[in-house]
Order: structure tokens, then sequence, then C-alpha cells
């Protein structure tokens, strides 16, 4: 059966983690709806990765695999759990699925749903490009969302423009405004949390930067998750006249703080690519990981300083030898920081 050359009506988009992953999709689910502007588009997704995912028209309906509660579960009930995701997705009725995620669990999930046109995108591991049939265009080597547009542009959507929908975030802005008096005067967001222990910046350099910045006469203001809070309470012990938000924001009140900020700095982490979505001035660190990849992309007013290392870039989550991220010193970062907002 001919994949390409279709008008689809339904179509499951496989999608699940992690923050920065879903809202590099962005793009890709955006040239979809304008390729099949009367199709039926369906993202199937982690709860806690799930805020970003686009409101309607872009998206109509949103479905749930909560990997939290099915890894808690015993052998018995995981199997429970996948015969109701496969009797759910079944229901749909859908005549395309991409796998957006491209591992063994969506995989499975994309096997089990009932349709039996399935494609993924170009890096397909874990035996995922044996269920669905991986597209490899010609930016294979570049960039995840460029990766993620091939798909799009293999059945026929127009994707020549980087189009990022978000949410409006007007009700959470007014929710952040209610937690601090900081956010009414220019304000710098830092975010130091990672998913990775190697992608972490060290709390020290983060506290000396944060001092730099209020002595330039702007207010510091910490953001992240609940993981993220310990270091965010570290931070602000060491550096009086930070505001910690750490762990005290919904993802959308996250969303809304980086939307009104004056300059966004952090690793690679999640947080980064809602600012780099949002086009704001920000700054990236990178160790391990590779902004060619997977840096902030789309986005003309950022700038990415690359640890000075020769192992930068190496993928490692943890590392007996980790040098990168310290290598990143707060004076470099400063230096990017006074040609951001001087």
């Amino acid at each position: 059966m001919d994949i390409k050359n279709r008008e689809y009506k339904n179509i499951l988009i496989i999608k699940m983690s992690s923050l920065g992953d879903v809202l590099h999709t962005l793009p890709a689910v955006a040239a979809l709806r304008k390729g099949f502007p009367k199709a039926r588009l369906t993202w199937l997704v982690h709860p806690q990765f799930g805020d970003f995912v686009p409101d309607p028209p872009i998206i109509d309906e949103v479905l749930y695999f909560d990997k939290v509660k099915f890894n808690k579960m015993g052998p018995g009930g995981k199997w429970s759990y996948f015969r109701e995701m496969r009797d759910l997705l079944h229901s749909r009725h859908f005549d395309l699925v991409i796998d957006m995620h491209g591992l063994f669990k969506s995989a499975v999930l994309a096997a089990i749903s009932g349709c039996d046109n399935r494609i993924g995108f170009c890096e397909m591991w874990e035996g995922s490009g044996y269920i669905s049939k991986p597209i490899r265009g010609e930016h294979a080597e570049g960039h995840a969302i460029e990766q993620y547009l091939d798909v799009a542009r293999y059945l026929g959507c127009p994707a020549d423009e980087i189009v990022f929908p978000l949410p409006d975030l007007q009700k959470e802005w007014q929710a952040v405004q209610q937690k601090t008096d900081a956010v009414r005067k220019p304000y710098v967001v830092l975010v130091p949390g990672a998913r990775w222990d190697t992608k972490v910046w060290p709390a020290e350099h983060f506290a000396k930067l944060a001092d730099m910045i209020l002595r330039d006469g702007k207010q510091v203001v910490l953001a992240g998750d609940s993981e993220d809070a310990p270091t965010g309470a570290q931070i602000a012990g060491m550096t009086p006249g930070v505001t910690d938000l750490t762990g005290k924001t919904g993802l959308r009140e996250l969303g809304a703080l980086i939307r009104h900020c004056t300059l966004y700095i952090s690793a690679d982490t999640g947080p980064l690519f809602i600012a780099t979505a949002m086009k704001k001035p920000l700054i990236a660190l990178y160790g391990p990981t590779r902004p060619d990849k997977t840096g902030p992309y789309g986005n003309e007013d950022a700038v990415v300083i690359k640890a000075p290392v020769p192992c930068a870039g190496c993928l490692k989550r943890h590392c007996r030898k980790w040098i990168c991220m310290q290598s990143i010193t707060p004076e470099m970062v400063f230096e990017e920081y006074k040609k951001k907002v001087q």
C-alpha cells in the first residue's frame, strides 16, 4: 500500500516524552495540520508532558499513556493496561500512525493501534523501525526538529517555515504575578535543573552568575520543577536577592514566566525549548549533548556556549571524569548576558 500519496482522515501522533522532545515535534504537527486541514489529529503523550500539546484546531484529541502508573504495576496490571490501551486506540479507527518517539514502548503502542499504515522518523531505536517505516529525509543528519519535519514533508505537507503552536498562557501569567513581585520589573530566568546528571551546570556557578546579574540591576528568578527545588534553595541560600520559584509553578505557569522574561539561561533542559519556541533571548549551556542535534533551533536570538573541552558532545548520561559543564564559567556566561541586555 502506498503510504505516501494518500489523503488521511484520522492520524495518530505518538510522542510521549520528554518536554523538549514534545516541543521539538510542534513544527511538524503544525505542518501536518496545514497538509491535512480536514483530518482528525490525535496525540498520544505521557500526562506530565501534555501541557504544551497544542489545543484545537491543531490537535483534536489528546490521549495519555501513564508511564508512572504503568511502572508501578505488576505483570498482570501491565498486561491489563496494554489491553485497555489497545481497545482505546482501536476505537478511534486511525488510518495513519506516526511514531515520532522511536522506542520500544512507542513501537508496542503503534503495533496495537489497529492501524496498518505506520511510519516514524529517521532515528528509530529498540526495534521500533520494524513496526513503523522510518522516514529518512534530507535532514537525517540534522536537527531533531528537521528530522520530524521530514516526516511531514514525506506526506506532502508544506514545511518550509518553523512554527511553534503554543498556548495563550494569560491565566497562568496572572497566577505567576500573584506568586512574586519580582516579575514586575525586568527579570532574568535561570533554570538550574536537567534530566541528565552530566547536563547540570554547578549550583555554585549559577549562584555567582545570579549575583553578577543582580549587581547589574536585574531581578533574578530561579525556575524549574519540584526535582529542581533543592538546587534552587541552595542557589538562593548563596545569593541574597534571588527569587526562588523552583517547584512552585506548574508547567504552563513556568511557560508564562519565561514568556515575559528579559533573558533566559539554562543548560540543555526542557524549559530551554519553551524559551526557544517563544523566540526569547536566551543563553544555552551545552556539555555532553550536541546543539547541532538538540540545540535551540529556529531562534535567532539564541546563543549557545559549548563546553571548551575535547570530550564535549559525548552524549554520556554519567561520567567519572565529568569536567565539561564546570568548564563553562560564570564569567563566560555573563559576557554573553551583557551582549543580550545592553
